[in-house]
């Protein structure tokens, strides 16, 4: 019989064995999950995706038009959370990546109501930071292009 430490100790390092795909690297089902929440239009392409625990309950990612993130609570559903802001409601993103071994670096994002949400991702720090980069240069793109 496993014990609950034993036990803890397993499913922290599944959660931490979780990496970072490209769009590409994931499924159709999978893609199809996250059109099933309300988070992906037709002619939306998912560019990066993180999840801090199992695909169907948590995912933090960005696309060609939005920073989005979910959780899905299987037992309680007033937990859940879909929340998302299209590049052109971001009044600006800011990373944290210095934070507790038990914590997630996280993107902070901040719509033009000010009203805000975190998106995380971990790994290696080489590999987080890109991802922020990444979304950053994202939503920094499309402000531009809008500006035209």
């Amino acid at each position: 019989m496993i014990n609950k430490p034993t036990i803890l100790l397993i499913a922290v390092a599944f959660i931490a064995c979780n990496k970072i795909k490209s769009g590409n690297e994931l499924q159709d089902k999978e893609t199809a999950y996250i059109r099933s929440l309300g988070l992906l239009q037709d002619q939306e392409q998912i560019i990066k995706f993180y999840s801090n625990y199992k695909f169907k309950n948590a995912g933090n990612f960005f696309t060609n038009k939005r920073i989005a993130k979910y959780w899905i609570d299987k037992k309680d559903s007033s937990k859940n959370e879909i929340i998302f802001a299209y590049y052109d409601d971001i009044l600006s993103i800011d990373s944290t990546t210095n934070v507790p071994s038990s914590n997630c670096p996280y993107l902070l994002v901040t719509r033009k109501d000010k009203s805000q949400f975190k998106v995380f991702v971990n790994g290696k720090k080489p590999v987080v930071n890109a991802f922020f980069t990444e979304a950053i240069r994202k939503w920094e793109e499309s402000i531009k292009l809008t500006r035209l």
